[in-house]
């Protein structure tokens, strides 16, 4: 592809472009308010449809996303009655529009509060999930293993035992003559292993062989980013493992919590349930049943805030462009999705896609995902399909179809004079599941905790030096922490693209269908190419 200039266009060249191609397509002009009765008429039409899909409506959506989250202790984390609300909220405006809607439930684990019994009054810890925990109650000693409280508390804790790796991520192989930071430990008790040193992976599977009822890992404590609670992390083994199957309870903890539990004589009680969630999945029929395109945003936040550009934003856009698309007959089917459980894991798309049969698995015809689409001090980015940026990861597959749907968001930007990059096409968010199982994927992104460099500002504006979401995973991820222009542009981006997909899906997957009402003599221009401001 060719690059843009590295100099971004001045905001009146990009409305003047805009305009003209607006008039062009008979698309509307932007940042006007939709006209009236628009959830009741048919917006067949790119013009219809985007005169709908505003950001007013989104950003009402993300409103009540707010009011929920501060009626219920400030979050929407996947298990609190602020996701149960969101997902309320969702079905009752997806029913409202006209949509059939599904709840597809899936198992969570949920780690109870460490209960310390001795040899303090009894205290309560708060605890973190881990990935991959079995379920289980345990009462029990609790056992260090190799920690170090004292400063800079480097460790191996727990990273010497039956298994070792070559380096974080790599298969665990048996290691039965190396040394053993489990030597004599007590069959059953709970052994306290701080962060360091090694994966978790290969500290649960060390642990677990050494005759451990039950795992707390806490945080390391050598810097306040490693001092908080230890959460939404994951033990599973690679694939590969010598060691492949975790059976007692692990939870996370802080490293304060750490130092207490590593009091001598210290018993507690670690549990680890299930409290089943759910995802949202709703469907609008086709003509052709067996075709179906599917999009989906995660619905939940983390613990620590309301999550209202990670990920109301997407949530939002997708369900306002889910309301005003209700009326549409289209090609193929339309399925939708709210996903539960992202932040701990991508565990409500990889429940939904494994729950499928490989008939049903058949029938989608390509997956679309929105998460995080309006960050403050974004820079516009779409998931690299054709590695013209990054080189896929190890171990993730591209499916083929996946670089139309690319081209199609990336001609849309050059369409209307929008700068835009490539970010990584690393499986990383709900289309994880969906690629594994060979289905053409695509998605749109504006940035996390990446730092903006002063060659980003000169295209998108924003703050050099900042991240391009100050607010992430933090409390402050409220209805202020959002960028009007890059939420609206990419609100109209994802209703555009949902009206394309509806009526054919040829240039991903090769079935005929047909063209957008009114559109026969439109030809979206080629990418103009990313910008190449990120190194891969």
């Amino acid at each position: 592809m060719s690059h843009r200039s590295k100099v971004g266009l001045p905001a009146a060249a990009v409305l003047a472009i805009l305009a003209t191609f607006m008039v062009a397509l008979s698309l509307p002009s932007p940042g006007g308010a939709a006209p009236p009765g628009c959830a009741n008429r048919t917006n067949t039409t790119y013009k219809a449809l985007l005169d709908c899909v505003t950001l007013e409506g989104v950003r009402a959506h993300q409103a009540a996303l707010q009011a929920i989250a501060d009626a219920n202790g400030g979050t929407r984390a996947a298990a609190t009655p602020g996701y149960d609300a969101s997902v309320d909220y969702v079905v009752e405006t997806l029913e409202g529009a006209g949509w059939s809607v599904e709840l597809h439930q899936f198992d969570f684990t949920v780690a109870e509060p460490i209960q310390q019994l001795t040899p303090l009054p009894p205290v309560t810890h708060e605890s973190g999930d881990v990935s991959g925990s079995a379920l289980g109650t345990v009462t029990a000693a609790v056992v260090p293993v190799d920690i170090n409280l004292t400063p800079p508390r480097a460790n191996t804790s727990g990273c010497d035992g039956a298994f070792t790796e070559a380096a974080v991520g790599d298969p665990l192989t048996a290691d039965p003559a190396g040394p053993d930071d489990f030597a004599g430990f007590p069959d059953g008790a709970i052994a306290l292993i701080q962060r360091g040193g090694c994966s978790f992976a290969l500290k649960v599977a060390n642990a677990q062989t050494a005759g451990a009822g039950a795992v707390i890992l806490f945080n390391q404590g050598n810097t306040p980013e490693r001092s908080g609670l230890l959460t939404n992390i994951t033990a599973e083994p690679p694939p590969l493992s010598a060691f492949t199957t975790i059976t007692v309870p692990v939870v996370g903890a802080s490293f304060a919590a750490g130092e207490l539990l590593a009091r001598p004589g210290s018993t507690a009680t670690v549990s680890v349930v299930n409290e089943p969630q759910t995802n949202v999945i709703a469907e609008l029929d086709g003509r052709n049943d067996d075709n179906v395109v599917m999009a989906g945003a995660h619905l939940d936040s983390v613990v620590e805030g309301p999550g209202i550009n990670d990920n109301g934003s997407g949530s939002a856009a997708l369900l306002e462009t889910a309301v005003m698309i209700a009326k549409v007959k289209p090609e193929n089917t339309l399925r939708f999705a709210w996903w539960g459980a992202e932040e701990a894991g991508l565990v409500g798309s990889t429940a939904y896609v494994e729950d499928l049969s490989e008939a049903e698995l058949g029938r989608i015809a390509m997956y679309m995902n929105y998460d995080m689409v309006g960050s403050p001090n974004y820079v516009t980015m779409v998931y690299d399909a054709d590695v013209s940026t990054f080189p896929a990861p190890s171990g993730v597959s591209i499916p083929a179809g996946s670089t139309a749907i690319e081209d199609l968001y990336e001609s849309y930007y050059t369409m209307i004079g929008e700068p835009y990059d490539d970010t990584e096409f690393s499986g990383r968010s709900d289309y994880q599941a969906f690629i594994e199982n060979d289905i053409p994927s695509g998605g749109l992104f504006t940035g996390a905790e990446e730092i903006k460099t002063a060659e980003q500002q000169a295209i998108w504006g924003g703050t050099t030096g900042a991240q391009f979401d100050p607010c992430y995973h933090q409390a402050c991820d409220t209805f202020a922490n959002n960028n009007d222009h890059v939420l609206e542009v990419n609100s109209d981006l994802i209703a555009f693209a949902a009206l394309t997909f509806a009526f054919s899906t040829q240039s991903v997957n090769g079935v005929p269908g047909r063209s957008v009402p009114g559109s026969s003599s439109i030809t979206l221009p080629a990418p103009a190419g990313p910008e190449g401001t990120f190194e891969p």
